[in-house]
């Protein structure tokens, strides 16, 4: 991967929300669950998509905080608009773990 500078990264949104609703997405080409995330009231609700079956059900992501890019374009996924990029790490068995703070923030707050 090509450098980048401080300023390339500051670029990049990365805030913290809390999932406030989850659906199964069986329409998805892989496995995925829709989520909808709480990022506080600058930058409001949002929705996603992440294929995250293999350690999360819907019913247990509801409360979650977890980490995302919040300031990429949308981008259409089937018939669900991915309005941010949720941010995990593969368990070596390609299973995705949800990256996410150890302990509660508020809502909207930017990683640094």
């Amino acid at each position: 991967m090509a450098d980048i500078t401080f300023d390339d990264f500051l670029k990049i949104e990365i805030s913290v929300g809390t999932v406030i609703r989850a659906e199964p997405f069986p329409e998805a080409r892989r496995p995925a669950i829709k989520m909808w995330i709480d990022f506080g009231p600058a930058i409001g609700e949002r929705k996603t998509s992440a294929q995250v079956t293999a350690h999360y059900d819907p019913e247990g992501l509801v409360g979650k905080q977890v980490m995302a890019v919040t300031n990429f374009p949308p981008r259409q996924i089937g018939r669900f608009m991915s309005e941010v990029l949720v941010l995990g790490l593969s368990d070596g068995e390609g299973g995705i773990v949800l990256i996410g703070p150890d302990r509660p923030v508020a809502n909207g707050e930017r990683m640094h």
